[in-house]
Parts: C-alpha cells; sequence; structure tokens
C-alpha cells in the first residue's frame, strides 16, 4: 500500500523499516507546507497532520486511510473525506497526559503565583507571600469531556477539586462529578473557579469565550486554554483583562500562531503564555506511532 508519510513525525529508520514490513510502501515529504511536486494519484494511505491546508485532496485519487498526528480534526477537510469514505483517524489519547499535567502546572502556578518568587530569586530577594491559594474545594468547569478533559479531571480530583463537565452528551464520565449540557454553559461558568478549555473547534465553538462569557465567570476566576485559540476571542480576553478580570489565565493556544510580538497577552503579569507545547512529552513519540502501526495494521487486514 503506497503511504505517503510526512515531516509531522519524527520517524527513525527502524519505524520506517517497521512500516514497510506491514505492507506500507512508504513515500516520504520533509515539509507539508510546500505543494507536493510529485503524482500523489496512486498514494493509498497518509500520516500526516496539515498536509491538506497546503495540498488539494482531491489530486489523491486512490486516497483510502488517513492517520493524523494530531488529536483535532479541524485542519482535514471533513466533508470531501466522509463524501469519499476515507477512513480517518486521529492521535486519539497520545497528548491527553501531558497536556493536562500542563493544565495542573499552569493553575497552580497561578495560584501560587510562581512569577513573584521566580522575580525575586532571580533578584535574591527573600520575600514571603501570604495571599496564596490551595486547590482544595475549587469548583473546576472542564469544557469539553474528550481525553484530555478526562485526565484533566482526574488529576484535579486527587488534589480534592469538585469537577464539572460540560459536554454535548449527557453521560457519566469518570472523575466528572456534575455534567452540564453545552446550553449549560453559562450556569457551569457562574459557579467556577477554575475553567479549563479542551474542547475541539468547529463552527459552533468558534468564539464561544467572548465578552458575553467572561461577563458571566466570576471575577478571580482562572481560565486555561489547552484546546485552540480560535475557542477564544482574543481581543474580547484582551479587554477583560484590561478591566480587571481573572486571577490568571493560561494559554498554549492562540488564534493565530506563532502569537505577534505586538499582541497585549505578552504584557499581563496575570497571563501565562507557552508556544503551544502542552503536548510535548517524552512518551508522546513511541506512544503516537504504536497507535498509527495498529491503525494501519487493522486497515491493511481489512482490505485482504
Amino acid at each position: 500500500m503506497k503511504t505517503l508519510i510526512t515531516g509531522a513525525f519524527n520517524y527513525s529508520e527502524e519505524q520506517i523499516e517497521r512500516l514497510n514490513s506491514i505492507g506500507c510502501e512508504t513515500v516520504f515529504v520533509q515539509d507539508e507546507r510546500e505543494k507536493l511536486d510529485m503524482d500523489v494519484s496512486d498514494i493509498e494511505a497518509v500520516i500526516c497532520n496539515g498536509l491538506f491546508l497546503y495540498n488539494d485532496i482531491s489530486k489523491f485519487k486512490s486516497l483510502k486511510f488517513i492517520q493524523l498526528t494530531s488529536a483535532g480534526f479541524d485542519r482535514v477537510p471533513m466533508d470531501y473525506i466522509n463524501e469519499n469514505k476515507i477512513e480517518i483517524h486521529n492521535a486519539k489519547g497520545v497528548y491527553s497526559a501531558p497536556m493536562a499535567e500542563w493544565v495542573v502546572l499552569k493553575i497552580l502556578e497561578i495560584y501560587k503565583n510562581t512569577k513573584f518568587f521566580i522575580r525575586n530569586q532571580d533578584n535574591k530577594v527573600w520575600e514571603k507571600k501570604r495571599d496564596l491559594l490551595e486547590l482544595t474545594d475549587k469548583v473546576v468547569a472542564i469544557v469539553g469531556c474528550g481525553n484530555v478533559g478526562i485526565e484533566v479531571a482526574k488529576r484535579l480530583k486527587a488534589f480534592g477539586c469538585k469537577t464539572n463537565g460540560v459536554a454535548r452528551r449527557q453521560v457519566e464520565y469518570d472523575y466528572i462529578d456534575t455534567v452540564y449540557s453545552m446550553q449549560e454553559l453559562d450556569e457551569a461558568l457562574k459557579v467556577s473557579d477554575i475553567v479549563v478549555l479542551t474542547i475541539a473547534l468547529n463552527e459552533e465553538t468558534k468564539h464561544l469565550f467572548d465578552k458575553d462569557r467572561f461577563k458571566v465567570m466570576k471575577d478571580d476566576a482562572v481560565l486555561v486554554n489547552v484546546a485552540r485559540g480560535a475557542i477564544v476571542n482574543e481581543e474580547d480576553l484582551i479587554e477583560a483583562l484590561k478591566n480587571g478580570k481573572f486571577l490568571g489565565v493560561a494559554l498554549d493556544v492562540m488564534e493565530s500562531e506563532p502569537l505577534c510580538e505586538e499582541s497585549r497577552l505578552w504584557e499581563f503579569d496575570r497571563v501565562l503564555v507557552t508556544p503551544h507545547n502542552s503536548f510535548v512529552s517524552d512518551r508522546v513519540g513511541s506512544r503516537l506511532f504504536d497507535l498509527m502501526c495498529d491503525n494501519l495494521n487493522k486497515f491493511i487486514a481489512g482490505k485482504e
């Protein structure tokens, strides 16, 4: 099966050999952002991230299988994929643990005001801080109860938090105390000390968090976005911060990446910014590759 793989994953020679051994005739392209100067009409499978943002999927006449290296489906033409019955898989569960750890880290950095102590250490200043918070009994709204959301809830339960989920499906979720529907989002926000965004980006969730939603939230709430940047209206967020809203905000994702130097978000002491880096860990590479191989094996077996 002719399989196009890209630089979205850093393959070792052994891993490429393993792909070939399970029936993949691999073709490697380093940069997904470049227009492909090759005939792709006979490519049956693709392992990629944003390849189809820069290359027309309709030119892949034989395409039957896509494995994404990302957790989201927002960078691929899902309407075309569904219409043409192309099997597609995301990196489900691969990044959940490090992303959840990042969420907990940033909440604690805000609650324990680590910026204050780091600055003082840099300046060799010995000064106590008496207004620190703890997580015990804090109410957390986790907007999006997928793998990442559940891993966040699991870790925050260990700190004694009350974890509320906001989800489309009204079912029981592990580590979630109460489930709110998307229509009840504002009700969940009103009682939440911490709001964590792990929901997928689509037409319905773009700018889900805007000035009206911020007004509903507690003035001293903590907002954490580890989902997609466009879920938050950044201009409205900046205005809310200027007006004194939020104890702290942690952002790993932006509407436009990289975040431009002129953005006011760099300037607020209450805002923690990281460069879409929360998914990184020493375990994700092997976890993702095993998932790829498992999905490819099942697909190839189904063809036989």
